[in-house]
């Protein structure tokens, strides 16, 4: 009777979320503008031509394993709910590590049909609406569930919007054993569809992750079989893991670089160095723009420092002149890396690259129209022990800022107010000016909660829908967000 009474309780709950017109931006249709959703920003979101206009592009890498369902059943016992999401999952292989994920998609109901291709068309919908332009399409293998995963995005994106394309990601980390033969094949056919992302001129773009794991020549020699045995004139854009090292060897052959980049909160002295040097060789620039990363299947962690790394690295790819842009990741909850709309932080993390995209594509700062709030906050400490037998525990990538315990709520304001943070029994209060500018205060445990109050009156109001605890069961080191801009995502796990 109790799983009954939840599973009717979570069906409803996500019913009226998705009825909510506020819950998402994925109802438009491929006609519409971009400002479906708007109003639950702190900006009006330009139009597509405008944020078009200048050429800027911004992909979100996305990763096959994680769509939105996996087997198209009710969220809280569905596959992340029974395997992923519990020590337990898949016969307890990732029983060490607490679960293989800390997070998962919005939970999305049931569908009849061909409900794959349908949630892939969502998820479209969701970047396209947020002012995405595609998604880099991570190649993990050339058969199996992800490759005809990779097919159907392709034709999801079609059916969506002809403007919002894929751009072709081999992945090299992944595919290890395949020929050139074989990965320029799989390169045609999925560059044959309307969507696979081309230059004005035709061009396929292709950009495979960790291409230094190939050399230059032997991508040469690809991009030759693609153009004699397929008739496929490509611009080859190789994202290494250090571009440092490679860019001079892969130059000659080569449209435009990229990095997978650092996850750091803290600013370079030079953000355009990587962008300048691409530039003085003729080629273009995609910088990386990241949110956070806790990976508990390898162990490690980087200090996101709340939305500090989201903001720093959208200011690299302001201040640095990049000439595209991708998030990494849109959905690799494996390494809670997402940008896209998740259990635990609804379309927080979204809605702000909405507002940092718009000025990298338009060159002017949105005006803020009206009064939001964003909270960031773990749901433990760093030094947490877990008491669920968790053996393997996330450390500090050495390449880390050290940890720290904040909340954070980064307020968007039409005008000055008072800002008063509730985190546990205590509560803080101050002025807070116009515009957008981070407050910090100590994690503590219990509720977490932020007002800006203005004339006596409450502005904007958030809170968090999860409490913070001493002693968790599994150690979760991701940074959860909530936005007074939409209702929190239902709780049916």
């Amino acid at each position: 009777m109790v799983g009954l009474v939840l599973a009717l309780l979570c069906t409803g709950l996500a019913a009226a979320w998705e009825s909510d017109p506020r819950a998402s931006a994925t109802t438009a249709g491929p006609g519409d503008t971009a400002r479906a959703g708007a109003y639950a920003l702190p900006f009006d979101l330009p139009d597509r031509a405008a944020l078009r206009a200048r050429g800027k592009l911004v992909f979100a890498h996305y990763f096959t394993p994680y769509p939105l369902s996996l087997d198209n059943d009710e969220p809280h016992r569905d596959y992340y709910a029974r395997h992923y999401l519990t020590p337990h999952g898949e016969k307890g292989k990732h029983r060490a590590y607490g679960g293989l994920l800390r997070d998962r998609p919005l939970p999305v109901r049931p569908q009849d049909g061909d409900w794959e291709l349908a949630n892939l068309r969502q998820e479209v919908r969701t970047a396209r609406d947020a002012g995405l332009d595609g998604f880099t399409l991570d190649l993990l293998s050339l058969s199996g569930r992800n490759w005809e995963r990779c097919r159907l995005m392709l034709e999801a994106a079609r059916s969506v919007d002809p403007d919002f394309t894929i751009m072709l990601m081999p992945d090299m980390a992944s595919l290890t054993s395949e020929t050139p033969r074989q990965i320029a094949d799989a390169l045609a056919e999925l560059g044959r569809s309307p969507a696979a992302h081309r230059l004005p001129d035709g061009r396929l773009v292709v950009s495979p992750f960790k291409a230094e794991a190939r050399s230059a020549g032997w991508w040469s020699a690809l991009l030759d079989d693609l153009r004699a045995r397929h008739g496929v004139r490509t611009a080859f854009v190789p994202l290494f893991l250090d571009f440092g090292a490679h860019h001079e060897e892969f130059a000659p052959i080569s449209y435009g670089f990229s990095d997978w980049g650092a996850r750091t909160y803290t600013q370079p002295d030079d953000p355009g160095r990587d962008a300048r040097l691409a530039h003085r060789l003729g080629k273009v620039w995609m910088q990386p723009v990241a949110v956070q990363d806790a990976r508990p299947s390898q162990g490690v962690y980087d200090e996101a420092g709340n939305t500090g790394t989201l903001r720093a690295t959208w200011h690299r790819a302001i201040a640095g002149g990049a000439d595209w842009v991708q998030l990494t990741t849109w959905n690799d909850y494996s390494e809670t890396t997402h940008f896209a709309p998740s259990q635990h932080n609804g379309h927080a993390y979204l809605d702000l690259t909405s507002y940092y995209l718009t000025r990298f594509k338009t060159g002017t700062w949105p005006r803020i129209v009206r009064d939001t709030l964003y909270v960031t906050s773990r749901t433990q400490f760093a030094d947490a022990v877990p008491t669920g037998g968790q053996t393997r525990l996330m450390t500090l990538r050495g390449s880390s800022e050290e940890a720290r315990d904040t909340v954070e709520v980064l307020p968007f304001l039409t005008r000055p107010a008072t800002l008063r943070v509730t985190v546990g029994t205590v509560t803080t209060s101050q002025p807070v000016p116009a515009g957008t500018a981070p407050v910090l205060v100590p994690l503590r445990t219990g509720e977490v909660s932020a007002a800006a109050v203005r004339d006596g009156r409450t502005a904007a109001a958030v809170e968090l829908p999860y409490r913070v605890v001493r002693h968790p069961e599994v150690q979760d080191l991701q940074y959860y967000a909530a936005t007074s801009g939409r209702p929190a995502p239902p709780c049916c796990l």
